[in-house]
């Protein structure tokens, strides 16, 4: 019976130290699962990513040389100073990470009127709305041009699509320039633009411009006037013009300064409707011009040729036979 208790004794201090040795086991083994299953996965290399996404192209913006601003008549534009006007430069747009932008074929794109592309921090750039200045249209219809009472320039006609200034050459007193606004050196004359006609007066000689067309509007306006004595041109009568300078050189027809006239100067022709109609050669004896067609204002009339004059016909004589004479009684 002995035996068989240290055999149970046995038996039970197996079972028992059994599990326990299990249990070791399971405790070693666990921190190094938790230790395999908490440990960081290596961090990626960001300098490496940035790398990649590293701009190597072109930083340099184009930018296109200003060209010459030019008017409705192709002509370009001068400031009332006489300075030639240019349109600003144009620049190449940026794409919105800041950089120079270029079309498929590599051309750099451009800023237009409604694409000025983005800023360096890719922010975009707004257009900003400009209001349109004020134009002053002036239409003038048949005008005639007087300097001291006489007809300097007849049948003016111009369509101004922006009246900025107008130019009148008197010889003898220069080239007075007229404006409906105010600019530097010029002097106000009440009332000058009234309706159809303009009334100046430069150094005591009074000038007019009348128009079959009102200039201006119906109300009187005032005229800011300046006048340039130094600039002079080859011609004896006075010239009209318009333009949008204040100093010479005037961007209008014919105005090249010039220190004196050399030669003769043709006048320039007078309208048909004021010419004046010359007497004809007297025809030959015996010859006469018949009356022609009446020609109207303006029309040149159709010169008729001489042709002979025909003689009066003779009363034809009388076919009865004559009385005979009665004797005297005896």
């Amino acid at each position: 019976m002995g035996w068989i208790a240290s055999a149970a004794c046995l038996s039970a201090q197996t079972e028992t130290t059994a599990p326990a040795g299990r249990t070791q086991a399971a405790a070693a083994a666990a921190p190094a699962a938790q230790s395999t299953a908490t440990q960081p996965k290596p961090a990626k290399d960001k300098s490496a990513k940035k790398a990649k996404n590293v701009y190597t192209g072109p930083n340099t913006i184009v930018v296109l040389p200003p060209t010459p601003m030019l008017d409705g008549e192709g002509k370009q534009r001068v400031d009332p100073d006489g300075n030639l006007m240019f349109n600003p430069p144009v620049k190449q747009i940026r794409d919105k990470k800041g950089h120079p932008a270029f079309d498929g074929n590599g051309k750099p794109l451009f800023q237009t009127a409604t694409n000025l592309g983005y800023d360096e921090k890719g922010r975009k750039i707004l257009v900003k709305k400009v209001k349109p200045p004020k134009m002053t249209p002036v239409s003038i219809s048949a005008g005639t041009l007087t300097v001291d009472g006489w007809t300097g320039k007849a049948r003016l006609n111009y369509d101004i699509a922006d009246l900025k200034f107008l130019y009148i050459y008197a010889p003898g007193v220069g080239i007075a320039i007229v404006s409906q606004n105010q600019f530097p050196g010029a002097k106000e004359q009440p009332s000058a633009f009234n309706g159809k006609a303009l009334k100046i007066t430069v150094d005591g000689h009074p000038i007019e411009l009348a128009s079959e067309k009102p200039l201006l509007g119906k109300k009187p306006q005032s005229a800011w006037v300046v006048v340039d004595r130094g600039f002079l041109l080859p011609a004896k009568f006075p010239v009209f013009g318009y333009g949008s300078a204040t100093k010479a050189p005037y961007a209008w027809p014919g105005s090249k300064e010039s220190v004196a006239a050399k030669g003769p100067v043709q006048a320039p022709p007078l309208p048909p409707d004021v010419r004046p109609t010359l007497l004809l050669a007297p025809c030959p004896a015996g010859m006469m011009r018949p009356a022609g067609p009446t020609a109207l204002p303006g029309q040149k009339a159709v010169v008729q040729p001489c042709v002979p004059i025909k003689p009066a016909s003779a009363p034809a004589a009388s076919t009865s036979a004559p009385a005979p004479a009665t004797q005297p009684a005896p």
